[in-house]
């Protein structure tokens, strides 16, 4: 049955790391959440999704103390009940980005640059990546870095979300691409979004990655899900390996996990918290 309302649950970042908030808001089933961040003062926000429960009293106060124990003010949080409209209520908001030298990444309700950027189109619904979170973009600068002089072959993006990396990578001269999720959400957003782009993507549902070998792998999750699949990204990796979505304390264990299966460091990105790290072989 098709969700028509929900509870939106908003608190500022503050200490609180968005790991820590995600594993928060999936031990209350939540089917979504995301980051905002204020363009002028830079300040963040989390945000979550969650059904409505038969007993809303209750559910309420369960989301706002487990949102009391991640160290949130209660006089800071925001619980709303949101109508059949919520789901592109966020859409206001997302205006296109600049991202590295050539990228514009934008929403089909917003007009392209002018300016000559290569511009990819969004429409992601309820899928992660919209090109606003500083790993998306640090994976995307990676990305376009590498295609600078000869573009890969071939590309594995793992945890694809809304499919951006690959598409990205696709606009910049990668002809084989691959995009898996766990989400099956995800994975048609993936596919409807490279359709709108013109790249041909395969988009698959799985949580782990293939028994194949691309001479470009992405992976843009969190440092936990990064350190348990090392031997398997490891040896899908023919040329270079982008990981983020780890913070910037998190940097030292993920580089361990793969230098362990022979991969080399090369360089190391920040941007705020967030770290990226690009491993060759």
């Amino acid at each position: 049955m098709q969700v028509q309302t929900c509870l939106e649950l908003r608190l500022p970042a503050g200490d609180i790391s968005e790991e820590a908030f995600a594993h928060m808001a999936s031990r209350l089933s939540s089917f979504g959440s995301a980051e905002e961040t204020d363009a002028e003062s830079g300040a963040r926000v989390y945000i979550a999704w969650f059904p409505v429960e038969a007993d809303s009293e209750a559910q309420h106060a369960r989301i706002m103390a487990e949102a009391q124990h991640l160290g949130a003010m209660p006089e800071d949080m925001a619980l709303t009940l949101l109508g059949d409209d919520w789901e592109t209520a966020w859409q206001k908001d997302w205006q296109g980005k600049a991202i590295g030298e050539r990228l514009w990444v934008r929403p089909s309700f917003r007009e392209p640059a002018a300016d000559g950027h290569i511009d990819i189109v969004l429409d992601p619904g309820m899928a992660f990546g919209t090109g606003q979170h500083a790993t998306t973009c640090l994976c995307l600068r990676a990305i376009e870095r590498t295609c600078t002089e000869t573009p890969p072959a071939s590309l594995l993006d793992m945890g694809a979300g809304s499919g951006l990396l690959a598409i990205a990578a696709g606009k910049l001269g990668v002809r084989h691409l691959v995009a898996i999720d766990n989400d099956p959400i995800a994975v048609e957003a993936a596919s409807v979004n490279a359709g709108i782009n013109g790249v041909a993507l395969e988009s698959r549902l799985g949580d782990s990655p293939p028994a194949a070998v691309f001479e470009l792998v992405v992976a843009n999750i969190l440092a936990g899900p990064l350190v348990a699949m090392a031997p398997q990204l490891s040896a899908c990796t023919g040329r270079r390996l982008v990981l983020s979505g780890l913070l910037g304390t998190q940097v030292d264990e993920v580089k361990a996990a793969y230098e362990a299966e022979g991969l080399t460091v090369e360089r190391v990105d920040t941007e705020g918290e967030w770290a990226s790290i690009e491993l060759v072989r």
